[in-house]
């Protein structure tokens, strides 16, 4: 007996039944947490403000995505960003997998099997055609951290039955019919060796694989099909060796596919038009008995300037949580990058004119109002229109602590009158500093909090006009800047809403300020449909 039905073409078409080690494992990770595209993943941190002479809530919500291919790393260079996947995560993820490859199959057709058999009087040749799986057995497999490799997977009493048509010709003479299949207890065990590139992406490799199968039962009808029942076993032993030939090519093209995904993806996104987030992995990842770690570089430029800032990522330690499936851990670094970003491409900065003074506040930005404040403004220019050019001094810098992050600020506002024409004459610029502190947690599938001004000081930097005490000033603008506080707390009361990957959310979330970085623990919950609770 002969037969063109190869192992290639049989692996084309069973590949989500029978690579289970890809398909139903790693696919199912990408299918759970690697909806990073994370990039896992982004939270809300805080608004950056500068204040003069009113409330101004500045320019900055940072959102710094979280990127979750799962795996983690023996530090190149120190990562702003770590994820630690744990073993309740996997086996989470290998049981929603199993569940999608089993929904899928019955949306599979595999090849047509075609060959010829010797019956004496001559040869028959045969097709068997638009063979569908009805039904499959699939035990959820045995799926383990392989200790500084990657994974080992297992899978025994795989079982699936088929039906087709099948079609015979001899000479001239044409036939057909249907026919069922069974295929028992195949078996697979492999290996997948994970590790990064040069540009810092993951990738994933097939180190080994062994599979099995048990039996294979086939039954034929309609037309002459009496005429196949003595030839058989023939069949059953032709078939059942290529179904085994076919099982390991498929796992192993499998999970090539994947990898291709992984080495296209983005290690580099523009987050809006002014800050980037490059995100490659820093280091090899570390495969633990009981986890995988992963680290990533997770710094913001600014796309103007691309500058480096003047400060490094420091080492922090990310304790792996045993209760929950992921911890995802991020340095000051990253949100001080972000904030050093926009500080280089010269976006804090706000013009504050008298239209932007709210109705009914009993103030106007002129050098009427102004005189209460200082004297000599309206005598030596009476009548005019001012504005205040308010803008940071240095980029703001965030400092996790335990339990509570604090933000510093140093800012100047440049005061100018405005002439009749339209000519601006500097006034005065003061300095201010001011330094905050937010207490934040999660809850509800929300950033919650609150924030309080810890200090503010405000000084004379220059003046066009002659000395002046900054007593009066100093005053109207901590009035402002409590106003500044309540609408933030207000803001942080009600909580702001963490957005989410498309098809998972994040379950049972605790968040933790330790020093130099903040950590999130939680648990990862699949949806059905896009919609959840919170959006």
């Amino acid at each position: 007996m002969s037969a063109s039905f190869t192992s290639l073409q049989y692996s084309t078409g069973i590949r989500s039944c029978i690579s289970l080690l890809s398909l139903e494992t790693v696919q199912a990770k990408r299918y759970v947490l690697i909806q990073v595209e994370p990039f896992l993943q982004s939270f809300f941190i805080c608004y950056l403000f500068l204040v003069s002479g009113k409330t101004i809530l500045e320019k900055m919500l940072l959102s710094v995505t979280v990127f979750l291919m799962l795996m983690p790393c023996s530090w190149g260079e120190n990562p702003a960003v770590q994820v630690i996947l744990t073993n309740k995560g996997l086996q989470y993820g290998k049981h929603v997998g199993t569940g999608w490859v089993q929904d899928k199959l019955k949306q599979i057709t595999l090849p047509d099997i075609s060959g010829s058999v010797n019956i004496f009087i001559g040869e028959v040749h045969y097709t068997l055609s638009g063979v569908t799986i009805k039904k499959c057995d699939l035990p959820e497999p045995n799926v383990e951290f392989f200790k500084s490799i990657g994974l080992n997977t297992s899978i025994t009493g795989l079982s699936f039955a088929a039906s087709g048509e099948w079609s015979t010709r001899f000479g001239v003479i044409h036939d057909g019919g249907s026919f069922d299949m069974a295929i028992f207890n195949i078996g697979l065990i492999s290996y997948v060796k994970l590790r990064n590139d040069a540009k810092g992406h993951l990738f994933a490799t097939s180190i080994g694989c062994d599979a099995s199968v048990g039996d294979v039962i086939l039954n034929f009808y309609g037309g002459a099909s009496i005429i196949f029942k003595p030839f058989i076993k023939y069949f059953k032993g032709h078939i059942l060796r290529k179904i085994q030939e076919a099982i390991c090519p498929a796992v192993r093209t499998a999970i090539m596919e994947l990898d291709l995904h992984l080495l296209t993806m983005n290690v580099s996104y523009n987050v809006n038009e002014v800050l980037s987030l490059d995100v490659p992995l820093s280091g090899l990842p570390v495969i633990g008995a009981s986890n995988l770690q992963l680290g990533f570089k997770g710094e913001f430029y600014s796309i103007k300037t691309h500058k480096e800032p003047p400060f490094e990522p420091q080492k922090f330690i990310l304790p792996a949580q045993a209760g929950y499936m992921l911890s995802v851990g991020m340095s000051e670094f990253t949100l001080n990058s972000a904030s050093y970003g926009y500080f280089s491409a010269g976006e804090l900065h706000v013009l504050i004119n008298d239209s932007m003074i709210p109705p009914g506040i009993p103030f106007h930005l002129n050098t009427s109002s102004m005189g209460n404040l200082i004297p000599q403004l309206p005598k030596m220019f009476p009548g005019l229109m001012m504005n205040l050019n308010v803008y940071a001094r240095e980029a703001p810098l965030f400092s996790f602590q335990p339990g509570v992050t604090t933000l510093g600020v140093k800012a100047s506002v440049k005061a100018s009158a405005i002439e009749p024409n339209g000519t601006q004459v500097p006034l005065f610029t003061l300095n201010i500093d001011l330094s905050a502190s937010f207490k934040m947690v999660i809850g509800k599938g929300k950033l919650m909090g609150s924030m309080a001004v810890d200090n503010i000081t405000l000084s004379l930097a220059s003046s066009e006009i002659g000395d002046f005490k900054v007593d009066p000033l100093e005053t109207l603008m901590k009035t402002a800047v409590r106003l500044a506080q309540m609408k933030v707390n207000l803001i942080l009361g009600k909580g702001i809403v963490l957005p989410r990957m498309k098809y998972v959310q994040l379950v049972n979330t605790v968040l933790k300020m330790d020093k130099g970085f903040v950590a999130v623990f939680s648990d990862v919950e699949t949806l059905q449909t896009d919609r959840n609770d919170y959006i």
